[in-house]
Parts: C-alpha cells; sequence; structure tokens
C-alpha cells in the first residue's frame, strides 16, 4: 500500500513537472526532484527511467551530485517569479499580501541564485 502511495505522488509530481514545461508559472525541476524522490521509495525502475531521461534527467543528476541549478533554470525561476509579483500588482492584490508575497519570492530568489551552477556548464 505505501509503494502504491509513492508511485503514484511520484507520477503525479511527474505529470506537473511535465505541464510545467509549457505552463509558466508552474515550477518544473522542483516537481521532477520531488518524482525522483518518491520513485526512489518505490519503483527503482521508475527511478532510474526519470534520472536516465535525456531531457528531464540532468536538473535530476545536477542536483543529486553538487546540490546545483543551471543558470538557465534559475533565469526561467526568476522571470517567473516577476511574473507572478507583476501579475499581483496588476490585479491589485492588497499591500499586506503583497509584502509576504515579496519576502518569500526574494527569500527563494535568494536561495536559487546561491545554489552552484552544473559544473558540466549550462
Amino acid at each position: 500500500m505505501v509503494r502504491i502511495f509513492w508511485i503514484l505522488a511520484g507520477g503525479l509530481a511527474l505529470a506537473i513537472g511535465v505541464a510545467g514545461i509549457v505552463l509558466p508559472l508552474v515550477p518544473t525541476t522542483p516537481l521532477l526532484l520531488l518524482a525522483a524522490f518518491c520513485f526512489a521509495r518505490s519503483s527503482p525502475r521508475l527511478e532510474m527511467w526519470l534520472v536516465e531521461h535525456p531531457r528531464l534527467g540532468p536538473p535530476i543528476r545536477d542536483w543529486r551530485a553538487e546540490g546545483a541549478i543551471s543558470r538557465r533554470a534559475k533565469g526561467l525561476a526568476l522571470v517567473a517569479m516577476g511574473a507572478a509579483f507583476g501579475l499581483s500588482l496588476i490585479l491589485g492584490v492588497p499591500a499586506r499580501v503583497l509584502w509576504i508575497q515579496a519576502a518569500v519570492l526574494g527569500a527563494v530568489a535568494i536561495f536559487l541564485l546561491s545554489r552552484p551552477e552544473p559544473r558540466g556548464g549550462a
């Protein structure tokens, strides 16, 4: 039963993460990392498939090996965070909410920028 939970959770994270490739504000890499985490607890075959995937695997391998995030991923994340905050401004979100959003997005930005880039480049 627990194995089924981890497989379903991994599948859901993978599906939403893949959707994030084309949907602007859906975070792809964190969801791929979550999927790999879930699959590691349920299905070594699915975990290996995901980690070795030519398009989805590199961010997972970079994170596992070095705690690294590619420059491109950092840039896309920062643009998405800026767009989300800008949209909140345009929609007239209350100032209290904007302050909270700014603090959270600022903390995430600091974390992203503090991560090294993979040694292989990108």
